[in-house]
C-alpha cells in the first residue's frame, strides 16, 4: 500500500484498526511513533548495484489508554512528513513490537489495515543458477500413444 492509498482509506474511516497476519489485533490505544523514510542503497548477490524507498510507519503498543489515534490526526502527521521528509508516493512498510520487532506490508480489508507477512528472496536468481528449469511442453496427443499402465519397477510409483 503507497501513502496516497492509506490517506484514501483513512478518509472514509471513523477509527483506525490494525490486523497482524495471525487475526489478532493491535491493541486500540496504540501509537504511531514514527513516519519515516527508509532508503536502502545495497548490491545483490549478482552484483548489481539496487536503490529502493520505503515510508516506515512505526507502531508502539502504549499504555496510554486515554487517547486513540484518530484517522484525521493520522492523515495530519502523514500530510506533516509528506512536507518535512520529502516523501514520494512509495509502498509503506510497518514495524510493531512482538516478541522482536517484526516487519511488514500493509493491506485494507475495507475496515481493517492488514499487516502483511514479508519474506526475503533472491534478486539475482540467474546469477545463482537457482533459476527454475523451463517446464517440459508435451503435446496431449503424444501422452495417447504411451503405455499408461504403472509397472511396479517402472519408478512412477
Amino acid at each position: 500500500m503507497t501513502l496516497s492509498e492509506i490517506k484514501q482509506h483513512l478518509s472514509k474511516l471513523e477509527t483506525i484498526a490494525f490486523q497482524l497476519p495471525n487475526g489478532d489485533l493491535v491493541p486500540e490505544h496504540f501509537h504511531v511513533t514514527e513516519v519515516g523514510k527508509v532508503t536502502k542503497h545495497f548490491i545483490d548477490c549478482g552484483g548489481v548495484l539496487r536503490k529502493e524507498e520505503r515510508v516506515n510507519f512505526q507502531l508502539w503498543n502504549a499504555n496510554d489508554y486515554n487517547h486513540r489515534l484518530h484517522p484525521e490526526k493520522l492523515i495530519h502527521i502523514i500530510e506533516l512528513s509528506e512536507k518535512t521528509l520529502n516523501l514520494k508516493d512509495v509502498n509503506i512498510e510497518v514495524e510493531y513490537q512482538g516478541e522482536t520487532i517484526g516487519k511488514y506490508g500493509l493491506g485494507f480489508d475495507g475496515t481493517s489495515f492488514l499487516l502483511t507477512n514479508t519474506a526475503t528472496a533472491c534478486l539475482a536468481e540467474d546469477q545463482c543458477g537457482i533459476t527454475p528449469q523451463p517446464k517440459l511442453k508435451v503435446r496431449l496427443s503424444d501422452l495417447q500413444n504411451q503405455n499408461t499402465s504403472c509397472d511396479p519397477n517402472s519408478g512412477c510409483c
